[in-house]
């Protein structure tokens, strides 16, 4: 199975047909996608205006769309180095119980979801380092009130039946990512999931 640096030489290659570089950008993103694979692909559709079934484009704007992905991607393995060094550091001073941003770090490992958006469609039009950068900022930081992405205050509660399926848990109402709970204050989420109970108990009525 080829790895992501392989697929990017592939995507850079002019020896290749413009059909097999669009293919190898899309298999780039089953190693890296921190929006989810559909939604991650819309964004870079969107923001270097290609098709999201096209087959003859500039390769220009296929370039163009893997420079983007190729900084987010450093922007969090660099993350991913100085997560684990301090996790390293911590384990040899005895400190070996996970916080909250640590349990969460461990289950998107590689950057697969880091900011996932369970509704393809709805995702940040921001760059993709920069949405990075702002969630790391958020994660160094601490909790907050608002979306660690856009700032937006509006938090919803995502579950069953939902557009934001399979993604269970505090999502942003403005820009559309699922917000890591360890970012968000007690107060932010016990307002989030009592939102979706009234609403709930609205749409029975």
């Amino acid at each position: 199975m080829a790895g992501f640096r392989s697929l990017a030489r592939q995507v850079r290659d002019p020896g290749c047909d413009t059909a097999l570089r669009r293919y190898s950008l899309r298999k780039c993103l089953e190693r890296f996608a921190p929006y989810g694979h559909r939604a991650t692909w819309d964004h870079l559709c969107r923001r270097h205006r290609f098709g999201p079934e096209d087959r003859e484009l500039d390769p220009g704007r296929l370039v163009a769309a893997l420079d983007e992905l190729e900084e987010a991607r450093a922007v969090w393995l660099a993350y991913e180095e100085e997560f684990a060094a301090r996790r390293r550091r911590e384990k040899h001073e005895g400190l070996r119980r996970l916080g909250a941003v640590d349990d969460w770090h461990r289950r998107v490992w590689g950057g697969n979801g880091v900011v996932r958006c369970g509704d393809p469609e709805t995702h940040p039009s921001d760059p993709l380092p920069e949405v990075l950068r702002r969630l790391i900022t958020a994660l160094e930081r601490g909790p907050g009130e608002a979306c660690p992405v856009c700032a937006g205050p509006r938090i919803e509660w995502a579950g069953p039946g939902d557009r934001y399926e399979p993604w269970h848990g505090p999502v942003c109402a403005d820009c559309g990512v699922g917000v890591p709970r360890a970012v968000l204050t007690s107060t932010a989420l016990a307002r989030a999931r009592s939102d979706r109970g009234h609403h709930r108990l609205a749409s029975a009525a």
